[in-house]
């Protein structure tokens, strides 16, 4: 798959409009491995790439694939309430307001 990089008029695709970023080639028209060559280098009209090479994004695994593929683990149990260093008391236990001077 290629993007263009640059805005044309294809001369051989009965002169259909480029604009950068769509891609190439336009959905149900195919180009030859010259043609492709041409417009990626700066052996054309314009002595410049017009397209570029895109890497096509790798397909996302099958959802059911991957939570098979995780190993299910026993639940764990509540850790154990820690203290308080100023009160003694469990963490959770509501402070004393402060004392204004």
């Amino acid at each position: 798959m290629y993007r263009v990089i640059a805005s044309f008029i294809d001369l051989k695709d009965g002169e259909h409009p480029y604009s950068v970023g769509d891609a190439f080639p336009r959905e149900g028209h195919t180009v030859s491995e010259e043609r492709i060559k041409e417009l990626a280098g700066n052996k054309n009209k314009r002595k410049m790439p017009l397209i570029e090479r895109v890497m096509e994004p790798a397909k996302k695994p099958d959802t059911a694939t991957v939570s098979e593929a995780i190993p299910k683990t026993a639940p764990v149990a509540a850790a154990p309430k820690e203290k308080n260093d100023r009160s003694g008391s469990a963490s959770n236990a509501k402070s004393k307001p402060r004392k204004k001077k």
